[in-house]
C-alpha cells in the first residue's frame, strides 16, 4: 500500500575537510513504499548562476535557472539520491552502509554533447535513519573517491518535520 504525505524538510550537505556547505529548506512529498522503505521527492529552488565573462548561447536561448528535482530512496540499509531537471547537471548517488557505492554525474552542455559522465566511488561510513512509523532524521556520513584519491569527507543530513 502506497501512502504519501506532504512535509517540510531540511536537507544539508557539509564537508568536514573542504569549504563545501549547502542547505535546502522546502516542502517534500514522502511516499511510504513499505514498512522501512520510503521515497522522498522535493524540488530544490533554482540556483541563480553568475553570467560567464564570455557567454555561450544555450540551445533553448534561455539563461534563467530552472529548479532541480531531487528524488531520495531511503531505507535503513541504503540511500539512493537522484537529481535531474536543470538541463546542465544530473547525478545519482548510491550509498550503502559499510560498502563502496557509486556516484555518477552527467554534464549536459554544448562542449560535452550530452556525453560527459563522471564516475566516482563513495564509501559509506555510517547511515542512520530515525523515526517510526515515518522517518524524521537521516544522517549519512561518507567519503568520496576518484580512483585512489580521496575527494573529501561529507555528511548528508535530512530532517523531516511532522
Amino acid at each position: 500500500m502506497l501512502t504519501h504525505h506532504r512535509k517540510p524538510v531540511c536537507l544539508s550537505l557539509v564537508s568536514t575537510d573542504l569549504p563545501i556547505w549547502s542547505v535546502v529548506e522546502t516542502a517534500a512529498t514522502l511516499y511510504q513504499k513499505d514498512r522501512d522503505r520510503f521515497h522522498l521527492l522535493l524540488t530544490e529552488p533554482a540556483i541563480e548562476e553568475q553570467e560567464p565573462a564570455f557567454p555561450v548561447a544555450s540551445a533553448s536561448g534561455s539563461t534563467a535557472a530552472s529548479p532541480r528535482l531531487l528524488w531520495l530512496e531511503i531505507s535503513p540499509q541504503r540511500v539512493i539520491m537522484t537529481m535531474q531537471g536543470n538541463g546542465k547537471l544530473s547525478y545519482r548517488h548510491l550509498w550503502e552502509r559499510g560498502i563502496y557505492g557509486l556516484s555518477r554525474y552527467w554534464l549536459n552542455n554544448e562542449l560535452s554533447n550530452g556525453n560527459g559522465q563522471i564516475r566516482l566511488r563513495n564509501y559509506t561510513i555510517s547511515l542512520t535513519l530515525e523515526g517510526r512509523p515515518l522517518p524524521e532524521h537521516l544522517r549519512l556520513e561518507y567519503e568520496l573517491w576518484s580512483e585512489k584519491v580521496q575527494l573529501g569527507h561529507y555528511i548528508l543530513s535530512l530532517e523531516i518535520h511532522h
